[in-house]
């Protein structure tokens, strides 16, 4: 089971995710904010988003 440091939450979904093994492995995850592709393309298209 993941540890709760291993857990984000998507802005634009506000869906929990967890670390992946390719982003840990990479040294990624602190980068990392959206949980998927989708997302963040929304995240892009929203008027007002921090991007």
């Amino acid at each position: 089971m993941p540890d709760q440091r291993d857990v984000k939450v998507c802005p634009v979904c506000g869906r929990p995710f967890h670390n992946r093994k390719k982003w840990s492995s990479r040294g990624q995850w602190d980068q990392i904010v959206y949980c998927s592709r989708r997302c963040r393309g929304a995240a892009v298209r929203t008027p007002g988003s921090s991007r």
